[in-house]
């Protein structure tokens, strides 16, 4: 019995320094907690990569819009032998003839006109820089979600684990009085040892809940990108507050106007739009100018010259229209708007899929605020019983057994609300989440 004793006593000094030291660690706000991780994150600043090359694609440049320039420059030279017999059957022998020809041009070219289709493509680049934005958007969204859901889990944890100490806490007092009933003679040693096998199992929980702290507190480091991943830290809030006034249809209005998946819909029905916009240019005419001055320099070691320079100016304007091409033209042009109600179909989808997780998610939230309401009345009536039970308990009026029946029954009244809380916060977040209403979001509106 000593030994066990003693096991109980060790293991509530190391659950007593954890718990102290967790204490003594830097709180940390929600607020605080998604700034730095939008800043740090991995996956985010690839996303940001990303949608940074699309912003340096928007050029009328990239769009063909501008005229391009090129400078050129070269050498080259060739070196021949020559047998040379004339009509009145001279001959003409040369070794080693080397001719040279020097070059440099300025070349400039401008499609003046394509059908239309460089401005086209400088919209469809507006297009997908702001497609670009709407995909960072949705990471950064999933980020929030994410970090708002871990950092929610661990107010959740934590309250568990307070829980639990209580639970230690009672247990350690029911040995206290079992000790003092078998000095006294009024109690026996089985119900003495039952106490501490029931004080050491639920030390024993309270231990692992502190694995399951460790555990949440490196995911949210590693969200963060933190440098160190066994940084201390803990959540500011100590309780799971819950927006309780949120309105379907407000909600649903929001939705369709500020989801980003649909906004990403969107913008791709308009990408395919412009495609056959594109394709459609190809029945105009085009108009193309090129324009050049050129630098020539010759030497010969043969013939009447020497050597040779010429410069000047050359310029072209050229005029067609492809009038037929396998039919190919139409073709392309059905396929397109083929792809037009692919995308509008899938815009429809999205808008469907959208409105369908919004109610779904909402009647969770009403149901979890409705079982909130019933779970906190149970968990009055859980902690009244058991402070009935616990004089009853002392005066001898009631059995170890029966008193542990009752710290249970409060231990699962405690965890059943912590429970519901948390998936009533992961509720209103995900709602916030398909309103476009995440980004900024501080946990309670």
């Amino acid at each position: 019995m000593k030994d066990l004793a003693r096991l109980t006593l060790s293991i509530f000094v190391f659950l007593t320094i954890t718990f102290t030291t967790a204490k003594a660690q830097q709180a940390i706000a929600l607020g605080e907690l998604i700034d730095i991780t939008l800043e740090n994150n991995y996956s985010l600043r690839i996303i940001s990569n990303q949608q940074q090359i699309a912003i340096n694609n928007f050029t009328r440049g990239n769009a063909g819009l501008l005229p391009s320039v090129d400078l050129r420059s070269g050498f080259s030279g060739n070196i021949n032998n020559s047998e040379q017999r004339f009509s009145n059957d001279t001959q003409n022998s040369l070794r080693n003839i080397h001719n040279t020809n020097t070059q440099a041009s300025l070349q400039a070219g401008w499609m003046l006109f394509d059908g239309f289709r460089g401005q086209i493509r400088y919209r469809q680049l507006e297009e997908l820089m702001a497609l670009s934005e709407i995909t960072t958007r949705i990471s950064i969204e999933n980020t929030i979600a994410r970090v708002a859901s871990e950092y929610y889990y661990f107010v959740q944890q934590r309250q568990l684990f307070s829980n639990l100490q209580y639970a230690v806490d009672l247990s350690r007092e029911r040995v206290r009085i079992e000790e003092e009933h078998f000095l006294l003679g009024s109690g026996s040693k089985v119900r003495l040892l039952q106490a501490q096998v029931n004080l050491n199992a639920d030390s024993s929980r309270l231990e692992r809940q502190y694995e399951v702290l460790a555990a949440n507190r490196v995911r949210i480091a590693e969200l963060m990108a933190l440098p160190d991943l066994n940084e201390n830290f803990i959540p500011d809030d100590t309780t799971i507050v819950i927006n309780k006034i949120l309105n379907y249809n407000e909600l649903l209005s929001q939705a369709m106007e500020n989801n980003a998946s649909v906004i990403a819909a969107k913008h791709n029905l308009v990408i395919s739009e412009q495609d056959l916009d594109m394709t459609r240019s190809r029945r105009y005419p085009y108009l193309n100018l090129t324009s050049g001055y050129g630098y020539n320099y010759n030497t010969f070691q043969t013939g009447t010259l020497t050597s040779q320079q010429t410069w000047g100016m050359n310029y072209a304007l050229t005029l067609g229209i492809n009038l037929y091409n396998g039919g190919n033209q139409r073709r392309q042009e059905s396929n397109a708007r083929i792809g037009i109600e692919n995308r509008q179909l899938m815009l429809e989808q999205t808008i469907q899929e959208v409105t369908a997780d919004l109610i779904t998610i909402f009647n969770s939230y009403l149901n979890n605020l409705r079982l909130l309401e019933l779970e906190t009345q149970n968990l009055d009536v859980a902690r009244e019983n058991l402070d009935i039970a616990f004089d009853r308990y002392r005066l001898g009026a009631l059995s170890g057994f029966e008193l542990r029946e009752v710290q249970k029954n409060l231990l699962e009244a405690e965890e059943r609300l912590l429970s519901i809380q948390y998936q009533a916060k992961m509720a209103e977040i995900s709602l916030m989440q398909i309103t476009g209403r995440i980004i900024g979001y501080q946990g309670v509106l």
